[in-house]
């Protein structure tokens, strides 16, 4: 009779402790499942307009999944080391991805050693990245800042481990690779995914050509001289032949090359040359893109220019002899490229004319959080 009481009296306690532990081995099966089950694959697309069609690497095709978790991933600041930075905040996107500070300044508080470049229209870039190209793969390239001492300051392993620690992320991974395993390639993955989407070609220019817009009279005269051939016999027809080495859609030509910024002995950033060994490359730096180009302030590797007008002025004006410089510059380095003072101001107003006003505002490029 007494053992009889003796668990009937128990028999409620230790039936909701047996359905509580239930309940939460049922919720945390439930939550792998939903982790493990939730693969989303559908395609992400973008309106490429006039452009070429992009480079997306055949083993990471853009999903609205992938781009979203690589968008998080960006502005998420556990990537550093303290936790006090993103990729945002050398990126901004009111300054077309880019950082307006002659270098960014570490979770260190110390400076970095070259501009930060802007990024956008990263799907049409097929000559590596980085001022000097040492990423051969836009993934490569989104790991080196997270490591370097001089950016976030971070090991891959510790990013690993804290993004795994959190739930929303280990949710997020899942529904992008079918696996709520977190690995530095897959961050590096979702990274690019997200940094291949940023297209910028909604500037005036744009509207221009589709003839939804108009040039002033300064920005026509800006934009003849920016495209016509540099001819010193003939001055009155000279143009700065800019686009020698910024054509194309994106304004640009895939290049490293040598602009005469510094003499031979005066180089302290031997640039391509750390990468390739070759001595040919010393000085060479990658040919960015103009678009977005008032944005992007201050200009060269180095950042040594803070205005568009100083930038025309070094073109015109300024070169230096270099055994490496690009032979067309090299051409009118002599005379220089026989612009006046009014040429000069329209063809700085040309290149404002190639700002996206709807790239530094768009949602679908801003921080989540």
């Amino acid at each position: 009779m007494k053992i009889f009481l003796f668990n009937k009296k128990y028999t409620k306690a230790v039936v909701a402790i047996l359905m509580g532990f239930v309940l939460i081995q049922s919720c945390k099966d439930d939550d792998k499942v939903d982790e493990s089950t939730a693969h989303d694959t559908t395609p992400y697309s973008f309106n490429q307009g006039v452009f070429p069609d992009p480079s997306i690497p055949d083993d990471n095709k853009l999903t609205i999944q992938g781009v979203k978790l690589g968008r998080m991933l960006f502005y998420e600041t556990m990537l550093s080391k303290d936790g006090s930075m993103s990729c945002g905040s050398c990126h901004a996107q009111s300054n077309a991805f880019d950082d307006t500070a002659r270098f960014s300044i570490g979770v260190r508080e110390l400076p970095g050693k070259r501009q930060a470049m802007a990024i956008f229209n990263m799907a049409w870039n097929s000559n590596e990245f980085f001022w000097d190209g040492r990423a051969h793969l836009l993934r490569d390239q989104s790991l080196k800042p997270i490591q370097d001492e001089l950016e976030m300051d971070e090991t891959l392993e510790n990013v690993i481990d804290k993004l795994q620690n959190n739930a929303a992320y280990r949710i997020q991974f899942s529904k992008t690779f079918g696996s709520n395993e977190i690995t530095s390639e897959k961050i590096s993955l979702a990274l690019e995914q997200f940094m291949m989407s940023i297209v910028s070609m909604n500037s005036k220019y744009d509207k221009y050509l589709a003839g939804t817009d108009s040039l002033t009279v300064s920005e026509e005269r800006g934009r003849q001289l920016f495209f016509a051939e540099y001819n010193p016999f003939f001055p009155e027809e000279s143009g700065a032949d800019c686009v020698h080495c910024h054509g194309g859609s994106n304004f640009e030509n895939d290049s490293y090359l040598n602009n005469g910024l510094d003499a031979d002995g005066d180089v302290k950033d031997k640039g391509r040359e750390n990468v390739s060994k070759a001595p040919a490359d010393r000085g060479r730096f990658k040919v960015p893109s103009l678009r977005n180009i008032e944005l992007t302030t201050p200009y060269m590797h180095d950042g040594r220019f803070s205005t568009l007008e100083e930038v025309v002025d070094h073109y015109n004006e300024g070169l230096k002899a270099s055994t490496n410089i690009d032979p067309a510059l090299e051409n009118t380095r002599e005379k220089g490229l026989l612009l006046d003072a009014q040429e000069k101001a329209d063809l700085v107003a040309f290149l404002k004319t190639l700002t996206d006003p709807v790239l530094t505002s768009d949602p679908a490029y801003s921080d989540p959080f």
